[in-house]
């Protein structure tokens, strides 16, 4: 299951990183990255015990 996982996040990052840049408009850009944020954050509030890393300040 966590191989599944793995490979999931992998896709699914990969077509949030194509959507990115085909994207033009900068406020729908800034909008990609809130929801990406947002995503990530859920799954490591799910994941007791996980760190956090520190993000880029924007």
């Amino acid at each position: 299951m966590e191989d599944e996982n793995i490979a999931l996040n992998s896709v699914l990052g990969l077509e949030l990183n194509r959507v990115f840049f085909a994207v033009h408009d900068t406020p729908n850009k800034q909008k990609i990255i809130e929801f990406a944020r947002d995503v990530l954050q859920s799954e490591r509030a799910e994941r007791p015990g996980s760190v956090s890393p520190e993000g880029p300040a924007s």
